[in-house]
């Protein structure tokens, strides 16, 4: 009896200190650590398009930053269509993403799907374009602006302050283009003898660009300088203008410094571009994301420098 004690008073010891052994690390086993191949960082990136060179250069830049960090980048491209960025979200959000950024086609239309991400508890960063709903973490963009008001200053001053301007305005709706509008217009409306003759939108499209100002020239040919929105409009604007033997005669300003507006400067057809740096805004995404995944505090707006190019 005495010995079939001991053995019982022996097993049960063991099973205590195995159970024991089994506890000291909750949570410890594979797949639960952020370090672990099968629990990295998941990144959603819904794109507002990439059939526009600038954005496809922002994706590389943050696809770039991930590969380095060992992230998973996932992609979607909404085809400047808003209906389908939502649709596009949605599908992100059922990906057990831990950051989701978004660089919206609409910043109104964008806001229901933001408002899901903050329902489903997953932090949004947005990229270049802001959304005007939901909760956003940090904002990452040039300052649209200060980049409208350096064109307006530079238009300005080629003319002497003097003479007719057309507009083309990008997607209805974006925040780009209501900024790079807005700071365009705080320099232009100060002087008397400038006027804006035709202010039509173009959608960020170079090939809707070109046929917007065939259209306008076909009403006027009384045209002193175009700022477009950004570059591919210009680019378009630029075909119009030489089919009709114009470009000469006519000052054209774009945004984004895409390398098709570079080569246009320095050949001399295009007049001069606001340069955003796509590269470092996709850069700076995935930095912040990195941040957030980890719970450190970002601010609420990261800017990125701008600067005018100029032949």
């Amino acid at each position: 009896m005495a010995k079939w004690l001991k053995i019982l008073t022996f097993v049960v010891a063991a099973i205590f200190i195995l159970g024991a052994c089994s506890t000291d690390a909750p949570g410890s086993g594979e797949g639960n650590s952020k370090d672990s191949n099968n629990d990295k960082v998941k990144i959603g990136l819904s794109i507002s398009t990439l059939n526009n060179p600038f954005f496809v250069t922002l994706r590389d830049g943050a696809e770039s930053a991930a590969d380095e960090a060992g992230y998973d980048l996932v992609i979607s491209d909404a085809q400047n269509d808003p209906s389908t960025q939502l649709s596009d979200i949605e599908d992100l959000l059922q990906q057990d993403i831990d950051v989701l950024l978004v660089n919206p086609v609409d910043s109104e239309a964008v806001a229901s799907a933001v408002e899901s991400a903050n329902q489903a508890e997953i932090p949004v960063i947005t990229v270049d374009r802001s959304s005007e709903g939901g909760e956003v973490v940090t904002h990452i963009a040039s300052d649209n602006v200060a980049g409208g008001e350096m064109a307006g200053e530079f238009i300005a001053d080629q003319l002497n302050k003097k003479g007719k301007i057309v507009e083309l305005e990008g997607i209805s709706g974006s925040s780009a283009a209501r900024e790079r509008g807005e700071g365009f217009h705080n320099i232009i409306d100060e002087l008397q003898d400038i006027e804006v003759i035709a202010k039509q939108t173009a959608d960020f499209d170079r090939t809707k660009g070109l046929s917007v100002m065939e259209n306008i020239i076909q009403g006027t040919k009384d045209i002193d300088a175009i700022f477009a929105h950004n570059d591919e409009m210009a680019l378009g604007a630029i075909e119009a203008l030489e089919s009709q033997n114009m470009l000469e005669d006519v000052i054209v300003v774009g945004f984004d410094a895409t390398e098709d507006a570079v080569v246009a400067v320095a050949e001399g057809r295009m007049d001069a571009t606001v340069a955003q740096l796509p590269k470092m805004i996709g850069e700076k995404a995935i930095d912040a994301a990195r941040k957030v995944a980890n719970g450190e505090k970002v601010e609420a707006f990261i800017p990125v420098e701008l600067e005018l190019v100029t032949e």
